[in-house]
This record gives C-alpha cells, structure tokens and sequence, in this order.
C-alpha cells in the first residue's frame, strides 16, 4: 500500500483556514484524515473532545512532550498544542493522507522530521479583512485580539517558507486552488512519468 501524504496547512488566525478545508475534507477521493491535536486550552461551546481537540492537563502535555510522543507543538497565550506523532504515522501507513492545520513553528519542526510534507500556507486578502474576521468572533478579549494580530504580522513573512501560498478572498476558490494542489501531488508520479515520456518525444 502506498504511503499516505503529509499536508501541512498554517495561516494566521481568522484567516478561515478550518472554513477552506470544510469544503473538501469529505471528498472521498481525496481520502484525507484530519490530524486532531493535543492542546491544554478549554474546550468552547460546539467544541467536541476527539473531534476537534484532545483537551489534556499541562502535566499531561508536559508529559508527552518529554516522552516524543509529539510530532510538533507549540505554546500561545498561555495554552499549548501538539499533533500525536502515532497517530500520524498509522493514519500514513494506512494510505490516508494526513492533514494537519498547525502553527509556522510548528510546520518548521514537521519538515525537520518529514522533508517529504506537502505545504500550504493560506492568507487574507489585506489585513484589514484579517482583523474584522478576527474581531467578527466577538469570544476574546481585546489583549487577545491584539496578541493574535501582532502574531499574524509575523507568521505572514513565513509564507515564502512554503512550498504553496493560497489566499482566501473567496472561500470556494481557494478550496478548489487547494484541492488541486492536493490531487497533484496524489499523483506526482503519473504526471512525472507522463511528463518524462512526453520530453522523450520531443527529441526524437
């Protein structure tokens, strides 16, 4: 069975990352599985343990990070947030292919490990759009607000880092921009092999 991929997709928050991949994570022929972190922050309203979140103790976290049972994590505003590095590998050695929508910091500690990650970086149209979506939740306090507006200044001069850049001005678009990236790489080696016989062709 082939291996499946590793799809890494960051962007900074109310950039709509969870709303993009909503349109094609049921599309049984991209038979994709969505990575579910760890994190120590509380669960929100609508929020389901193992759906959306692992919801763990600090000790807990603390723990499987000293155990390398993380395959990346980082902490923000006080809560931290990991991926389960065994159920990463067995949703790959399964043939799935393995979403994970994390942090820049934590896309970098992915590639260190995984140099063969597929990565996306999604960004708002301008930064005003940013922080009215980012302000439309109307769930956090003004110095959150703030922390995750300076934050998003920073992570947007990462996006070069990645092997895609995606912006979401029309949600179905960059979905569909998304979707196609997906399936190629789904299929690199027919399209090289494709390519290859192509070029031989051409020369003779």
């Amino acid at each position: 069975m082939k291996r499946g991929l590793l799809i890494v997709v960051s962007g900074p928050s109310g950039v709509g990352k969870g709303t993009v991949l909503k349109q094609f994570m049921n599309d049984p022929e991209m038979n994709l599985a969505f990575s579910v972190s760890m994190t120590t922050r509380a669960m929100r309203e609508g929020e389901q343990e193992g759906v959306n979140y692992y919801y763990v103790t600090k000790e807990r976290f603390q723990e499987a990070v000293a155990n390398g049972e993380l395959l990346e994590w980082t902490e923000f505003v006080g809560n931290c947030y990991g991926t389960p590095l065994a159920a990463v590998n067995r949703l790959r050695d399964e043939g799935k292919n393995v979403l994970l929508e994390i942090e820049v910091d934590g896309c970098r500690q992915v590639c260190e490990k995984c140099p063969d990650a597929l990565t996306i970086f999604i960004v708002p149209p301008n930064m005003q759009e940013l922080e009215k979506r980012i302000r439309g939740r109307a769930t956090e306090p003004e110095e959150i607000v703030q922390a995750r507006l300076a934050k998003a200044s920073k992570e947007l001069e990462h996006a070069g880092d990645y092997r895609y850049t995606v912006c979401n001005d029309d949600v179905d678009l960059a979905a569909d921009i998304i979707r196609v990236i997906i399936r190629h790489h789904m299929n690199k080696e027919f399209w090289s092999s494709k390519i290859g016989r192509e070029k031989s062709k051409t020369v003779q």
